[in-house]
């Protein structure tokens, strides 16, 4: 909380999260001709390999790649936080955010990067069915303009057309609870940033069962102004403040397919968290305004995250600045990444708040003995 490395792993990830007992998930080399990782790893505390997976898609050299992007949620817990009685199943399954070269003439005459959601169990087995994107084509809500538009872009090459950049689990809800089927806690929250929509997959049948965007205007979600290239789009977990609510990192970079001359549609020059309500979609809270003291900007990347105190972090990826942000919007804690040698600028894709209970024996008491999470915020 002071700013001091306490621990670092050798390896990368888009993104990395941790697991209680101080495990790390991550993944390390890239896909050639595509930014995908080839194998997802869990290392210890100590940097031992516990789980590892590649053996979604073959390269060229003959070996498989995991093609992980941008995504992914291990059993247990639906976004990757921690959220009271939302524990990681030890040795369960992880749903993987992934890519896959599809050839959808109806689409696109070249091809498509096409985004797939699968699920693997500890094992390195294929849970059920792989979801691909370019099956759903017509649930996307998209206008002649805009399949005019990923039809012609870019010729000659293969469109990585979505690029869906987060899937959550939709997690237990009280929606749910109250008849709202499509919140059903095994949905997948899906977010595309070039198409402009966020969206819930039904688990069982991969249909889309919930939508806002790609466009807002005389829709009901019009009412929460315009989208345009969001980020980490989540239910806010069971057990903490603003439960079942949707929040989301609205970027404000270009995005929807359908501008003029092949363009993106939407583009807006500052950023928002929005929390709102999914199923009469009003406004509860936002932090984030054209001007004034909440005014800040990430074209690019970015997440937030609801602590148990009721407080958002909020990662304004780009300028590499995470910041703790109260109900009344007041920033009660702030950190600034510096970027490494030739690393350019900070670029935080994600950070989470990690609870001191997840650190592995010893490890809290020789920082400081930060109260748990659990002892503050007990379960009801």
């Amino acid at each position: 909380m002071n700013g001091n490395v306490v621990h670092t792993w050798n390896v990368g990830g888009i993104p990395v999260k941790m697991l209680p007992g101080g495990d790390l998930i991550g993944a390390t080399g890239i896909f050639p001709g595509d930014y995908d990782l080839v194998k997802s790893r869990q290392l210890s505390w100590t940097g031992e390999e516990r789980w590892a997976y590649q053996n979604f898609a073959p390269m060229t050299d003959g070996t498989f790649a995991a093609r992980q992007h941008h995504d992914f949620q291990r059993e247990g817990n639906p976004v990757g936080y921690w959220a009271p009685g939302q524990d990681f199943v030890d040795e369960g399954s992880t749903v993987v955010l992934a890519h896959s070269f599809r050839s959808a003439p109806e689409i696109r005459a070249d091809g498509l990067d096409d985004d797939v959601i699968y699920e693997v169990d500890h094992a390195g087995n294929l849970k059920g069915t792989v979801w691909r994107a370019a099956d759903h084509v017509s649930e996307f809500g998209f206008d002649e303009a805009a399949l005019a538009d990923i039809r012609t872009r870019n010729p000659g090459t293969t469109l990585e057309w979505l690029h869906c950049n987060s899937a959550s689990l939709v997690g237990p809800n009280h929606w749910f609870d109250e008849g709202h089927t499509e919140f059903s806690p095994d949905n997948i929250i899906l977010s595309s940033r070039n198409a402009n929509f966020v969206a819930i997959i039904a688990r069982e049948s991969g249909k889309i069962v919930w939508r806002v965007g790609p466009d807002f205007a005389g829709r009901p979600e019009e009412k929460l102004g315009q989208f345009s290239g969001q980020h980490n789009p989540h239910l806010i977990p069971k057990g903490l403040p603003g439960a079942g609510n949707m929040i989301v990192f609205d970027n404000g970079g270009v995005s929807g397919f359908g501008g003029a001359n092949n363009s993106y549609r939407y583009s807006r020059g500052w950023s928002r968290v929005l929390e709102f309500n999914p199923v009469t979609l009003d406004v509860v809270w936002q932090y984030g305004s054209q001007s004034g003291p909440d005014n800040f900007y990430s074209a690019l990347v970015s997440n937030e995250q609801r602590l148990p105190n009721g407080n958002t972090v909020i990662t304004i990826g780009l300028p590499g600045r995470v910041i703790e942000v109260a109900p009344d919007k007041e920033v009660v804690w702030q950190y600034n990444y510096t970027a490494g040698a030739g690393r350019g600028s900070a670029s935080l894709y994600r950070s989470y708040r990690i609870p001191p209970e997840w650190l592995p024996d010893g490890v809290n008491a020789a920082h400081g003995n930060y109260p748990l999470w659990r002892d503050l915020y007990p379960t009801q």
